[in-house]
């Protein structure tokens, strides 16, 4: 497993990996704002690579005035869903995170589909809005202390 800084090479990578989970966890209106923020709002961003080939991707974008950060676009290749990908992009930002003397709250915005995953990390639930990504997908705005 080795986890690197995304190049803007990458980025057809990305929006296959994003395409194979969607509808699953992504809506297809999302895509949109994936590239989106990959070419306008992105701060750090990580590709997951496993024998050369990305199975996995997530971003941080800081947010100094409120003391937090965010972490954003997650998303695991669907045949290593399970298998730890995810929780090593996760506990890689967190590190990136805490090296941040100034910030105090990680947050995450997902969606019922993925909440229990944040949930072992650590993340706590502070709120839901239904319908907010798509009818049928919700926001769970979740946060853990740094």
């Amino acid at each position: 497993m080795h986890i690197r800084t995304y190049q803007p090479s990458d980025k057809s990578r990305l929006i296959t990996l994003l395409r194979l989970n969607t509808p699953t966890y992504f809506h297809p209106s999302e895509e949109e704002d994936f590239v989106a923020y990959l070419e306008k709002e992105l701060e750090e961003y990580f590709v997951l690579e496993l024998e050369g080939e990305i199975v996995g991707c997530g971003g941080i974008n800081y947010f100094p005035a409120e003391n937090l950060a965010r972490i954003a676009w997650d998303m695991v290749h669907p045949d290593v869903q399970g298998k730890r990908v995810g929780r090593a992009l996760v506990q890689h930002r967190i590190q990136r995170i805490q090296e941040q003397p100034k910030l105090s709250q990680i947050v995450v915005r997902t969606s019922q589909l993925a909440n229990q995953f944040y949930a072992k990390m650590g993340f706590e639930l502070v709120e839901i809005v239904k319908d907010y990504w798509a009818e049928g997908l919700d926001l769970y705005y979740m946060q853990r202390s740094v």
